[in-house]
């Protein structure tokens, strides 16, 4: 396994996260596994170096990080272990569920502690910009929570350049780290995130963490990949409502064939070529997997031995065209309960 600094910090985290997403309650998205097949997965991952894990309150309402708290008991030691959780999206009908604030804020760690089971998280992410909070309330919560021992470093997602810039500013007052990882959406089919925000975390020393490095899937499970599906693959790919509604343009189309071509002429599995892509930019700390069979781990493991020439990079590259800012999607898994 590869080892890469979250950005300017100390935190040392593997160059693939296994993203817990996957793993909850077929409630919330009908392709989630139960979350009691999370253990084989945390394993595998283990037994690969992999020792990041991100998750969110959110994902199954709190079943994820119920997952990831049984899958990790006993298996190491904390101290082992990067857990990466996030709060900010509703999670009940109530007015405070949700947001930045500093209610919401210290409510929600306090329950992602105690579903997964320890006393503190290395990271912990706004998942979302809350607009109608002051940002300044939501950077001092995230401030109190570390000298508070709850979490080691604070970050964010889907939040757009000016948003972190904001953000950042204000988190860095008193020369103070300020936030240190960025996640965000990353693939083949969007590379918008090249424009701004890669250069403005390069120039903040803050870590990305790619989701989305397959574009969900997309770009080699999607009608016309010419693959073979299992019936959990199948069921996402029938059944991501986030999938199909950012992916699948006559642009991202294009980049697909591309990918296909490449792959085919380097004799390896597309999927391979898609992640060692992503993990070559410099910028990227490391790169979420979303596991629904043990070979999607083991072929993004094997991606890590992967070295594309510039010239097969120029060459993926080229049929990209860009396009506007790509909705993350939650619209599609937001619960008619949670609105």
């Amino acid at each position: 396994m590869m080892y890469r600094k979250l950005g300017n910090s100390g935190l040392s985290v593997s160059a693939l996260c296994l993203g817990m997403m996957s793993y909850g309650s077929r409630q919330w998205q009908p392709w989630v596994l139960d979350r009691r097949e999370a253990r084989g997965f945390v394993k595998q991952a283990l037994d690969h170096g992999i020792n990041f894990f991100d998750t969110a309150d959110f994902y199954s309402i709190g079943e994820s990080e119920l997952a990831l708290g049984e899958a990790i008991k006993g298996l190491v030691p904390r101290e082992d272990l990067v857990i990466s959780s996030k709060c900010g999206l509703p999670m009940n009908r109530t007015p405070n569920a949700r947001g930045g604030s500093r209610k919401h804020i210290r409510a929600s760690i306090d329950a992602s502690l105690a579903r997964i089971g320890v006393d503190y998280l290395d990271l912990y992410l706004m998942h979302v910009w809350d607009g109608s909070t002051p940002v300044e309330e939501t950077v001092d919560a995230l401030q109190d929570l570390v000298r508070a021992g709850k979490i080691l470093h604070f970050g964010a997602s889907n939040y757009m350049t000016w948003q972190l810039a904001q953000a950042q500013h204000l988190a860095r007052r008193g020369e103070r780290s300020g936030f240190t990882t960025m996640q965000l959406q990353y693939n083949l089919a969007y590379r918008e995130e090249e424009r701004d925000m890669l250069p403005f975390c390069s120039l903040e020393g803050i870590g990305v963490m790619v989701f989305s490095p397959l574009a969900r899937g997309w770009l080699v499970n999607g009608d016309g990949a010419g693959v073979s599906l299992t019936e959990r693959e199948r069921t996402r790919v029938d059944r991501d409502a986030k999938a199909k509604l950012i992916y699948g343009s006559s642009a991202d189309q294009a980049v697909r064939e591309r990918l296909l071509e490449i792959a085919a002429r380097l004799g390896l599995p597309p999927g391979r070529v898609a992640l060692a892509w992503v993990l070559k930019h410099p910028q990227v700390s490391t790169v979420l997997v979303g596991a629904l069979e043990p070979h999607h781990l083991d072929e993004a493991v094997a991606a890590l031995d992967v070295h594309l020439s510039p010239e097969d990079c120029a060459l993926l590259e080229e049929p990209y065209r860009p396009g506007p800012i790509k909705s993350d999607g939650l619209e599609a898994v937001m619960k008619p309960a949670a609105k």
